[in-house]
């Protein structure tokens, strides 16, 4: 067990605290995968059976990387007995497992969020309902929240004040939604994401025989980011963990901020409560962070009121002081980022992949990813659109979706008419309308009961279409004969081709067909990586490989080509990643900490949860930067700067004048006098008031008594060009210079000989 010495005591103790329930407080940057990981590896190591081990986690990508630390400290055939992933896919392979006692197929589909809102906007239009007043994604979300409460469709309907809050928002009808919902979704054989962990519940509470046996099975439980969990996840594992109560929870209620999610910061707060014989260690030393960033974190966090008292601390160095930038639009808050990202890959010769710009909202993206475009850097988004969620991946994947399960209702749908075969709306229609008609609460039909039983089911389609019908059941069934005969390669590839999808790309010669075509080809691609990692007397067929992408978050999908970029994303999504160089933007009132969050100290608590978290991102440098007015919903609004930069001591901050980070810089008397009074600075940007030296052909030659300005002009400075206009020194040649690589924004780089080159030295 020689990899215990290289955790610190307060870790190592708890790793070797296996027996009874105990709770890990670790913060930001304080090695929890670390100490979660070795604790599986002590466990198995003290001779506790793998097969008995439980880890919840909140990414795949995190229980992969936990799965392969394990797999090099005590060997790879024990790792991988260990129970471990995310609540969702756990528990959606126990559901699969125990899927008739609910009544689903074992290959029941899963629904992602756009497949759960179109049939949503379906049922609404079914229903004659407006979808303005009844929007398919707030109907979702008010579903979604009553799922994560353990609220069916017909205990909303019974409770009287959840029917009058909906009646007082003019939405009285929501109940008869969620039924039609509920009910549509049953005779799909299809369950949602909140369903994997609603009806894990529903499995635990009616059959105990089941519980008991995962109870007795899962006689030692870990879980991830406790403080992210929501009533559902928290109900599921206080059950399961009911028999042993070797219970180990990991989080930091300081870095709770998904409750808009359902997320419940009291379910780490209160397990004191739940578990009251229960041992708390706390990991409070930083391994990611400077000094500066962990002491000016800390002084944020402690104004908030909930929480577990830590002192978080750290061995780095002290490090540089945190730089406010005020900038007079959003526009130029996205200019003077992105040259002081550009700086800084100079300077420190560091690479794209070191940079973060962290904003709270999507929305603020644009600005940066113009700037960013200007200088030819290269920049991800994480949070746009997923590749699974490409129109011709979700076609080809609702083919393999129906070939394991036919009654997918939003499948067939999507590919009944895909590749064209002369199937009209109108006959769809027809069928939805019949599958309706038919159906009753005990027998539920669905449209594949509808087109593959016409004499049982009659629709009143045309003899000709039904044909055409009858031949693409024909197609389906037989993918569903080899479904388990073959591997997911195999099968995907034949559908592909057979389908026709192949060949309706192909023939798309336009540059967006193409890219159609090359996505189909490497989600194949994907699809055959996925056939070979399965052990050698193992076969992976392609309903594995589909609850495998159903469960799938952005933080699983960096591709190779996305990993030497410049990271934008919301902070929300940055929780659980590092950068050297950290971007905080739009640090504004009523941007962040967010107009909706200023209600209550709950919600301003939560927000400054997700300001501590940006900060601790950071490892080197982190920059706060905000603007003095901005477009918000089309209007031109001023900004003032967020409380969250002065609630920070003033001895870790570096006050920027005009933009630019100075030494001293402005006291935050300062920054708060112009909250008051509105003032701003000159953009960084103007050249107005600057003290502009010329390098002219007679300036190669010192003069007499002073130096020559050329003698001045150094690698990094801004200059302006009359032609090219504004850029960068990137490199000189000869002593004195006489030639100077310059970058431009919209040029390039450029080589210009200083005899002629008439540059102006901003800087």
């Amino acid at each position: 067990m020689n990899y215990l010495e290289s955790l610190n005591p307060p870790q190592r103790k708890a790793v070797k605290h296996t027996e009874g329930a105990s709770m890990v407080i670790a913060g930001a940057g304080s090695g929890k995968t670390r100490v979660l990981t070795f604790r599986i590896a002590y466990l198995i190591d003290s001779g506790v059976d793998a097969f008995n081990i439980l880890a919840l986690t909140f990414t795949n990508k995190a229980a992969r990387e936990m799965k392969t630390r394990i797999s090099d400290i005590i060997g790879g055939s024990e790792a991988k007995n260990v129970t471990m992933g995310t609540f969702h896919s756990v528990f959606a392979k126990i559901l699969r497992f125990h899927s008739d006692k609910l009544g689903y197929p074992s290959n029941f589909t899963i629904y992602d969020t756009q497949d759960s809102r179109s049939l949503l906007k379906a049922i609404i239009k079914d229903l004659k309902l407006d979808d303005k007043t009844y929007k398919p994604s707030l109907v979702h979300g008010r579903i979604s929240s009553a799922k994560n409460n353990l609220i069916s469709a017909a205990a909303y309907e019974a409770n009287s004040d959840i029917v009058t809050e909906d009646r007082m928002s003019g939405k009285p009808r929501l109940f008869e939604i969620y039924k039609a919902y509920e009910k549509r979704c049953f005779a799909a054989g299809a369950m949602d994401f909140d369903d994997l962990l609603y009806k894990t519940n529903v499995l635990f509470r009616d059959h105990p025989d089941v519980l008991h046996f995962y109870q007795r099975r899962f006689r030692y439980i870990l879980v991830d980011e406790y403080q992210d969990t929501n009533y559902s996840q928290y109900l599921i594992v206080k059950k399961l963990a009911a028999m042993y109560e070797n219970i180990c929870v990991v989080g930091d209620d300081a870095q709770s901020i998904y409750s808009f999610r359902g997320a419940n910061i009291e379910n780490i707060l209160n397990f004191k409560n739940d578990y009251p014989k229960h041992t708390t260690f706390k990991l409070e030393q930083n391994y990611r962070s400077t000094k500066t960033i962990v002491n000016a974190a800390n002084s944020v966090i402690a104004k908030n009121k909930d929480q577990i008292e830590k002192t978080v601390w750290t061995d780095n160095t002290e490090g540089n002081k945190i730089k406010v930038i005020r900038t007079l639009t959003d526009n130029e808050e996205g200019k003077v980022v992105t040259n002081l990202i550009y700086e800084t890959k100079v300077n420190e010769q560091a690479a794209n992949s070191d940079f973060a710009i962290l904003y709270r909202t999507n929305a603020q993206s644009r600005s940066f990813e113009e700037a960013l475009r200007k200088l030819n850097l290269p920049y991800k988004i994480y949070g746009g659109l997923s590749f699974y969620q490409r129109k011709e991946i979700k076609d080809l994947l609702a083919y393999f979706r129906l070939t394991a399960n036919p009654k997918d209702e939003e499948a067939l749908k999507r590919v009944i008419n895909y590749p064209k075969r002369g199937i009209g709306k109108t006959s769809i229609e027809k069928v939805i309308v019949a599958a309706d008609h038919y159906s009753t609460d005990e027998n539920p039909v669905s449209l594949w009961d509808i087109i593959t039983q016409p004499s049982k089911y009659p629709a009143g389609i045309p003899s000709g279409t039904m044909n055409k019908i009858a031949a693409f059941v024909t197609a389906i069934k037989s993918y569903t004969v080899q479904l388990d005969k073959v591997d997911a390669y195999e099968l995907a590839q034949n559908i592909a081709k057979s389908s026709g999808i192949l060949k309706d790309l192909y023939d798309d010669k336009s540059p967006e067909g193409v890219s159609r075509y090359e996505n189909i080809q490497a989600l194949l691609a994907g699809i055959k990586e996925f056939t070979e990692n399965v052990g050698e007397d193992e076969t992976a067929y392609l309903s594995d490989f589909m609850v495998d992408v159903a469960l799938l978050t952005d933080a699983d999908e960096e591709k190779e080509e996305d990993k030497d970029k410049i990271t934008l994303m919301t902070i929300h999504s940055s929780k659980g990643l590092e950068f050297p160089y950290v971007y905080i933007v739009g640090l504004e009132e009523n941007l962040f900490p967010s107009q909706m969050a200023l209600n209550s100290r709950t919600e301003l608590e939560e927000e400054r949860r997700l300001f501590y978290v940006a900060l601790t991102r950071a490892e080197k440098n982190a920059t706060l930067t905000y603007a003095t007015s901005r477009y918000r919903w089309g209007n031109l609004i001023t900004s003032e700067p967020s409380r969250f930069i002065e609630e920070i001591d003033k001895q870790h901050l570096d006050v920027a004048k005009s933009g630019r980070s100075s030494g001293g810089g402005r006291s935050l008397n300062q920054v708060n006098l112009e909250r008051k009074t509105g003032s701003a600075t000159k953009s960084v940007f103007s050249t107005k008031q600057r003290n502009l030296k010329r390098v002219s052909s007679a300036d190669t030659k010192p003069k007499s008594g002073t130096q020559a300005s050329l003698l001045d002009l150094k690698v990094g400075n801004n200059v302006m060009h009359e032609r090219f206009g504004k850029g960068k020194v990137v490199g000189l040649e000869g002593s004195p210079p006489v030639k100077a690589t310059v970058f431009f924004p919209k040029s390039g780089n450029k080589q210009l000989l200083l005899k002629f080159a008439r540059l102006e030295i901003l800087d």
